[in-house]
């Protein structure tokens, strides 16, 4: 068997080209989208892209008519993509439609045509719980959302016509206008005259009136988690952020059927609301009280009971307390905020301004909320416990988180679905809270701004 000879050239060339193909970079493989999610909501509309790694976006606005243009590299159009035209519903109050196409190679171009002029904050997401990478796309108006004008525009500001009989009747200040008042202030006095003389009746002398400061009272009711932080989650599938919605939305009502009290919700829908801005919300309307609901899960699913919880500035009252605050403290994490907008001073001013006298009212409050509980329900712990929740911040409202049972519990995350159980939870915290301003009463406002 005889062999070919290889010449030296050949030999070189050969290697030549191994060197190229090691050295030159090979074509990219494009990203995938494995899943795409619309929130809308008044605050804004947030649009989400998971992918499998870290995308590169550009964006710029086109006016008359309104539109957010996206160009995304690293993508080939697919139809996990393509389902994000069929997302977007009609009522959203920001977008009226998307277009989605390959623009160039490798380049996917969204194109957003817009109901109303928008700040655009677009950002991407680390992997983080069960998402992988995420991009993401908020849609905010031009003029933030203003709590008090929407409170005003769904007619919740002043609630003092839904006093039902029977109820103590609200002072004159706050009473509902009556149209004839004045002409039955100008109508003379009848005379009344009996036949029987009657004894002048001496004066008696007037008491001392403790002056009592009678007003509206707004509670700022927040339904944890929301949008792309659906909180705990059961092992029937039950989701943390939808039983916390349906219980708050029970209790708004319930306040509201008091003759003095009006509420605000931090969301009222399905969309992430980042723990910071459900403080401010809170004090824009100057909230004399601060009620956060859960529903959490514990690593352990024998866990159950409901607990109430409080600021602590010093440390958590026990293990559980500290775990179930470190969990809740992620919620930004997951729900996604944007770090470059986000006000990275605020967890530290509001924790620098939290005073002893704000943990002791929420003490006070926290108590009697749990002792209506406890009424009906399991207690996972017999006394109100505190920890660093970063939503019990707000340096002057009473401030409480309630975990209204475990949803890791099978038994209870069936509890927690029946409506009936959640009306008596709810009934409970509005229990709670009447016998808290029974015995303080509300004062004038005076607020830190």
């Amino acid at each position: 068997m005889t062999t070919k000879p290889v010449n030296r050239r050949t030999i070189l060339k050969a290697g030549g080209t191994l060197l190229l193909s090691v050295l030159s970079p090979l074509p990219a493989a494009a990203a995938q989208i494995l899943a795409v999610r619309v929130w809308p909501a008044a605050d804004y509309t947030r649009v989400t892209l998971e992918n499998d790694s870290d995308l590169k976006a550009s964006h710029f606005i086109v006016p008359d008519p309104d539109r957010l243009v996206v160009d995304i590299e690293g993508l080939i159009l697919d139809p996990t993509l393509k389902s994000l035209v069929a997302k977007i519903e009609s009522e959203d109050p920001y977008i009226r439609q998307v277009r989605v196409g390959q623009n160039r190679p490798n380049v996917v171009r969204l194109v957003f045509d817009l109901k109303e002029e928008i700040k655009p904050q677009v950002f991407t997401l680390e992997p983080v719980g069960a998402y992988k990478h995420r991009l993401i796309f908020d849609l905010y108006p031009v003029a933030p959302v203003d709590p008090i004008a929407q409170m005003i525009e769904k007619g919740e500001w002043m609630r003092d016509d839904l006093a039902p009989a029977g109820r103590p009747e609200l002072p004159a200040a706050a009473a509902p206008a009556d149209p004839l008042a004045k002409q039955k202030s100008e109508m003379p006095a009848m005379a009344v005259v009996t036949p029987e003389v009657v004894a002048p009746v001496k004066p008696a002398a007037p008491r001392a009136v403790k002056p009592e400061v009678v007003r509206m009272v707004t509670i700022a009711l927040d339904p944890g988690h929301g949008g792309e932080d659906p909180g705990a989650i059961g092992s029937a599938g039950t989701r943390e952020k939808d039983i916390v919605l349906a219980i708050a939305k029970r209790l708004k009502f319930k306040i509201e059927e008091q003759p003095n009290m009006r509420v605000m919700l931090t969301r009222d829908g399905d969309y992430f609301v980042p723990l910071g801005t459900r403080v401010e919300k809170a004090r824009k309307v100057q909230a004399d009280l601060f009620v956060s609901i859960h529903a959490d899960a514990f690593m352990k699913p024998s866990a159950r009971g409901s607990s109430v919880f409080v600021l602590s500035e010093k440390g958590a009252t026990s293990s559980a307390a500290r775990w179930l605050a470190n969990k809740e403290n992620l919620a930004d994490s997951i729900g996604g905020v944007n770090m470059k907008t986000h006000d990275r001073h605020l967890a530290s001013v509001l924790l620098d301004l939290s005073t002893t006298a704000q943990i002791n009212d929420s003490m006070k409050l926290g108590k009697a909320v749990l002792s209506e509980i406890g009424g009906f329900a399991r207690l996972h712990k017999a006394s109100v416990e505190q920890a660093g929740f970063a939503v019990l911040k707000a340096p002057d409202i009473p401030s409480i988180l309630i975990e209204t049972a475990f949803i890791s519990n099978p038994e209870e995350e069936a509890k927690l679905r029946d409506n009936g159980y959640q009306d008596q939870i709810a009934s409970a915290i509005m229990k709670g809270i009447k016998n808290y301003f029974a015995k303080n009463p509300p004062m004038a406002k005076s607020r830190i701004s």
